[in-house]
């Protein structure tokens, strides 16, 4: 996740104070996480010096604005129409599995279980906050979720198929 993307996303819009960047940021950001309040800022400035943001004055509480520039869009939809390169093999839980394999690792199977376990798990946070979504109309995050627990479905199956290997 880019917060320098996100906050030209949020930009493109309109205008903002850095606070209510971070709180939008946040909200993109869904259930992976927050934002420190100082990298929003820490990232603004480098926003400015790069010239893809500058300040747009103040709000009418005296807070500073910022507002996207043009060299800022272009950048922007430069990054939205780069595909994003398929990274599954080099994901922590495929490594360490690659090692335990390498090393004949005899608690390869109990390995599996339990990633088994926390996967599941999961899926079954995930599978009520996605039922929650879809109560609440919030079509983004929704598609979002259903997407996170395809990838975790395959996962699943790839764990089995592992499994069924060793027996």
């Amino acid at each position: 996740m880019s917060v320098k993307y996100g906050i030209l996303t949020l930009l493109y819009q309109k205008k903002h104070h850095g606070y209510e960047l971070k709180l939008e940021l946040d909200s993109l950001l869904g259930i992976k996480g927050k934002i420190n309040p100082g990298q929003i800022y820490t990232t603004l400035d480098r926003l400015i010096r790069d010239q893809l943001v500058s300040s747009a004055g103040m709000d009418d509480q005296e807070r500073k604005l910022y507002e996207l520039t043009p060299k800022g869009k272009d950048e922007l939809e430069k990054w939205l129409l780069e595909p994003v390169p398929y990274t599954t093999t080099k994901e922590d839980f495929f490594f360490k599995w690659s090692c335990a394999r390498k090393i004949n690792f005899a608690q390869e199977k109990k390995m599996l279980e339990q990633q088994k376990a926390m996967v599941i798990k999961e899926v079954m946070e995930l599978t009520k906050l996605k039922t929650e979504l879809l109560l609440q109309g919030d079509e983004s995050k929704y598609l979002l979720i259903s997407g996170i627990l395809l990838h975790l479905e395959a996962d699943l199956n790839w764990m089995n198929q592992v499994e069924n290997r060793i027996r």
